[in-house]
């Protein structure tokens, strides 16, 4: 298994959004941030040998991420055609064999029924967008529709809010993990070249006896 520093030298080749839209927050997860999370992921015995699902994928970071690390297959969904466009070409970078397949849909809404453990990765809208308020709690929400265990990226001062909703939907957050986010300048409302943000990650456990 490469180390995640290797994982992250290996995503550096990922290339971002060529026009990325605002109303949808997209931003270009940095390699490292998305190889700390698959890392520890990947330790936790929760991709190797399974599907691995990316909601809100976009140009396909964090799935691909994935797919270097041994999953049975990966899903990448989003709702725009052009970043999962990228996708595909920076799928032919990365050179992975695992099979990954490019979904076009609504990622808190995707046409999935899935009989297998599924691992969810995603990096949600932090919902700064009016248009996307709440957007976090909808991504979740599907997490807990489809996966049995997810890990997903929040603004940092988000456990309050991402323990509550774990509980009242079935679910149990089994560990947090602090991280930095690097945003660069992409939109006009942006005032500086580039910006960290602090986020933190977060693994749940989701119970599916149910179903």
């Amino acid at each position: 298994m490469s180390t995640k520093r290797q994982l992250a030298q290996q995503l550096g080749v990922v290339v971002g959004f060529d026009d990325p839209d605002a109303s949808l927050e997209q931003y270009r997860t940095s390699p490292s941030v998305a190889a700390h999370l698959v890392h520890l992921a990947d330790l936790n015995g929760d991709v190797a040998g399974r599907t691995v699902v990316d909601l809100g994928c976009g140009t396909g970071m964090l799935a691909l991420g994935a797919a270097l690390r041994g999953p049975a297959r990966v899903l990448g969904v989003d709702i725009d055609p052009v970043p999962l466009s990228t996708a595909r070409a920076n799928r032919r970078r990365i050179g992975t064999r695992t099979t990954v397949s490019w979904v076009r849909a609504d990622a808190t809404d995707p046409p999935l029924c899935p009989s297998e453990p599924v691992t969810v990765v995603m990096n949600p809208p932090f919902g700064a967008q009016s248009t996307n308020e709440h957007a976090d709690r909808r991504f979740l929400a599907t997490a807990a529709d489809i996966s049995s265990v997810s890990y997903s990226i929040h603004n940092a001062g988000s456990a309050d809010f991402v323990d509550a909703f774990a509980a009242d939907n079935g679910g149990e957050v089994t560990a947090a993990y602090r991280s930095t986010l690097s945003l660069p300048r992409q939109f006009s409302f942006h005032d500086a070249d580039a910006r960290e943000i602090d986020v933190e990650l977060f693994r749940i456990e989701w119970d599916r006896t149910g179903d």
